[in-house]
């Protein structure tokens, strides 16, 4: 069967399930879109790796990935290869240099680790063809909503003005909020930084 390359082009809160969050996959060269209802805290390690955000202590992935590199074993790519119901199965293509291996993975843990060892993701022509949508113009803001770790759900999150504060103080809170873990805050100080930045 053919392949198809995906890019990730969305990661946002789920509008119709509480606490688990839309993760959405985009055809390279194409319109289709296939999207995922993923658990929080993968959602949060897919977004921490693509903003290039570095936790205090290693996550999961983060410790799968330096296991695997401290044995040279290093991931060629993760084939989204099978739809039953609502959920996607996949793989990950695996390499110790001289033999390849296949190891089974949930889709959201597959993606996160994707994204660390910056392998391409692929899925077959019926998995879009049945559960792809087509999708017009921007409806997905690249990873929307920052998913927050578990001490900050979109509830309790203190919505501050970052507005008023100096360059100084926002790259202290910064460093403040990823000691802390505090991912959601980051991700405001950061784009009010990049804001400034761009202006």
């Amino acid at each position: 069967m053919e392949k198809v390359k995906l890019d990730i082009v969305g990661l946002s809160y789920s509008q119709t399930q509480s606490g688990a969050c839309a993760l959405v996959l985009g055809e390279v060269n194409g319109r289709r879109r296939l999207p995922i209802i993923i658990g929080g805290f993968e959602a949060q390690a897919i977004a921490i790796e693509i903003e290039k955000m570095t936790p205090a202590r290693p996550l999961t992935h983060d410790l799968f990935k330096d296991f695997a590199q401290a044995y040279h074993v290093n991931i060629l790519e993760v084939i989204i290869y099978n739809l039953v119901g609502s959920v996607f199965y996949a793989k990950l293509i695996c390499t110790d240099g001289k033999k390849n291996i296949e190891i089974d993975a949930r889709t959201s843990d597959a993606i996160a680790l994707a994204v660390r060892f910056e392998c391409p993701i692929y899925t077959y022509e019926f998995i879009l063809a049945s559960a792809g949508t087509i999708m017009e113009g921007n409806e997905f803001a690249y990873l929307e909503n920052m998913v927050p770790n578990t001490e900050e759900s979109p509830e309790t999150i203190k919505k501050v003005n970052y507005s008023d504060l100096s360059d100084d103080e926002l790259k202290q809170k910064l460093e403040e909020a990823l000691k802390d873990e505090a991912y959601e805050r980051a991700a405001s100080i950061r784009d009010e930084l990049s804001r400034r930045k761009n202006s």
